[in-house]
């Protein structure tokens, strides 16, 4: 998605919040509703016995896009609702989840280095090697190998 590419150079990063595809009844029609990672509240699925303090990235953010596609198929446009961010813009997203994904090339990589019993200090190296743009953490790279483990197969 083009959209994110751009948004994400102006240090944000943007998510679908809701998708809707026409099915052919009156008054339903296929839509996009995109806006900022930081919108919305939290919402803690599981009580906790004790109560822990943790942070979270929401902070109700108002921003939105509204995309609508052409007659055609091919292209969407897409209509600001609200422009307004209530957070600061980040000058670099080192540390962010969808910077440290891997690439479709990368996950092919990981597999194989997994499976072979590379300690993850070792892998993350290797990824640092085959690109130098990767931003990816340990943390990230324990997370994707206990992901691959537990699943054992290709995702």
């Amino acid at each position: 998605m083009r959209v994110r590419k751009v948004v994400f150079h102006f240090g944000f990063v943007i998510v679908i919040l809701r998708l809707d595809t026409s099915t052919g009844q009156r008054g339903r029609e296929t839509f996009v509703l995109l806006g900022c990672e930081r919108g919305g509240k939290y919402k803690q699925y599981k009580k906790d016995l004790l109560v822990t303090e943790s942070g979270t990235r929401k902070c109700g953010c108002p921003f939105r896009l509204r995309g609508y596609p052409v007659k055609s198929g091919e292209w969407w446009i897409l209509k600001l609702i609200c422009r307004s961010h209530n957070h600061e813009l980040a000058n670099i997203l080192v540390d962010h989840p969808y910077v440290g994904r891997f690439t479709c090339s990368e996950k092919s990589i990981f597999m194989d280095i997994t499976n072979n019993s590379v300690k993850p200090k070792n892998i993350l190296l290797t990824m640092k090697e085959h690109n130098e743009k990767n931003v990816t953490t340990i943390k990230q790279v324990y997370n994707a190998r206990y992901l691959y483990k537990k699943t054992n197969t290709r995702w």
